[in-house]
């Protein structure tokens, strides 16, 4: 299972119904949990940094490496061989800090655009179908 941390409200109702239709077709270990938490907590949150050696922490941050859906599969792909749990951080309005980002195992940028953290939910979890999608050699990604 892929655990998403993401700060921020609740998804809207129109990113909930999107998200559903992706997250009805993913099979382990694939499959998605979602924690919310307001940007405060979530920072203090981090600050502790809960994670052990045994995650692979993806942090969602313009910042990042921008790369192609099939990188992205073999990234979830090697964590789910080598037994790793994926922990995927998406922040709120004000993104991550620096030691968030340096702590993480990966920092994903989608683009060089800067999106709503409701639309990164929505992208991150369409990523994640098309990961599953293109391990299994489904039709759905096309190259």
């Amino acid at each position: 299972m892929i655990k998403i941390i993401a700060g921020g409200k609740k998804n809207a109702e129109w990113v909930s119904g999107v998200i559903s239709e992706y997250e009805k077709r993913l099979r382990k270990p694939f499959d998605i949990s979602w924690q919310f938490m307001d940007e405060d907590k979530l920072a203090k949150y981090l600050e502790k940094w809960p994670f052990e050696t045994r995650d692979l922490v993806i942090c969602c941050d313009e910042r990042g490496k921008n790369i192609s859906s099939d990188e992205y599969s073999q990234i979830l792909n090697g964590a789910f061989v080598d037994g790793k749990n994926v922990v995927i951080l998406i922040g709120g309005a004000y993104g991550f800090s620096e030691k968030v980002r340096d702590g993480s195992d990966f920092v994903w940028s989608f683009s060089k655009l800067v999106f709503p953290h409701m639309i990164a939910r929505l992208i991150v979890a369409e990523q994640i179908y098309r990961a599953q999608e293109i391990i299994r050699g489904g039709k759905y990604h096309h190259e």
